[in-house]
């Protein structure tokens, strides 16, 4: 039986709590293994992100085309592509390698509110990138930014906005609504078919960098599994909350602290 790999495009999270870390943990917690063309390197930690060294574009593709030609991709995660030459050499390998299970997060803006990808890069990602992706996973402010709309305050607005960004060509759109407030921790996935509403609850935790990238690394793992995709939302939401409810138990940093993408091995470790 073949060994499930899924890859991941995007930038390096020196904290380790977000980005290709996050990514490669999400994609080995759940049975898969994780290759990595790294896009961009941040400096960064807990509080914030001082810095951001950007890839040359040539190089990312040198990466994807190693990557691909030797590996049976199952499932692709895309996440942080500042610029747009990078987002354009990350469209054209795809294209190239006909890479399969495009998981898009277009990540714009970090949990410390660090702006991560230039504004002149917006165009290239909905123009270049948004047709591929068999879903698309912005947050709140994301979905705003790429359907031109202010920011969701209720469920019905964020499915206006899913079917706006999936006119971009997307064949689907998760909108998170993690940033609500409220018992219930509410994503809206919007097809061709129509609305469907996954909820977990809400779980108090300061210690939450990283659930983006967690989330679409978890559904882009459980497509290279061949899942189906709402299937791959459900499981990935679930293993979000888990990490949620088991991020207090690491102590990392001073600001905001990563989810606990391993709870469950290492609490058979402990022999818990």
């Amino acid at each position: 039986m073949a060994t499930p790999i899924a890859l991941t495009i995007a930038g390096s999270d020196s904290g380790g709590g977000a980005g290709i870390q996050a990514d490669l943990k999400t994609f080995s917690a759940l049975g898969v293994y994780g290759a990595s063309v790294i896009a961009a390197l941040t400096a960064q930690n807990t509080k914030s992100v001082s810095g951001i060294f950007d890839i040359a574009p040539e190089f990312v593709r040198k990466q994807m085309d190693a990557v691909y030609s030797d590996m049976k991709i199952g499932a692709t995660k895309i996440g942080m592509l500042a610029r747009a030459d990078i987002i354009e050499a990350v469209a054209e390998g795809l294209a190239a390698h006909k890479a399969k299970n495009i998981v898009l997060d277009p990540v714009m803006v970090a949990t410390s509110g660090d702006l991560l990808l230039k504004p002149d890069a917006i165009d290239t990602l909905k123009n270049r990138l948004i047709p591929l992706g068999l879903v698309v996973t912005p947050n709140l402010g994301e979905a705003a930014a790429l359907s031109g709309e202010s920011v969701a305050q209720d469920e019905t607005a964020m499915a206006k906005q899913g079917q706006a960004i999936l006119k971009l060509g997307a064949q689907s759109v998760l909108v998170k609504g993690g940033h609500f407030e409220g018992a219930e921790a509410i994503d809206i996935l919007v097809d061709a078919s129509g609305v469907r509403r996954f909820s977990a609850r809400r779980i108090a935790s300061k210690n939450t960098h990283g659930t983006g990238c967690t989330l679409s690394s978890a559904i882009a793992a459980s497509l290279a599994r061949g899942m189906p995709l709402a299937e791959s939302v459900a499981l990935a939401k679930r293993f979000v909350s888990e990490a949620i409810a088991a991020a207090d138990g690491l102590k990392v940093g001073e600001g905001r602290g990563p989810v606990h993408h391993f709870y469950e091995l290492w609490k058979k470790k402990r022999g818990n």
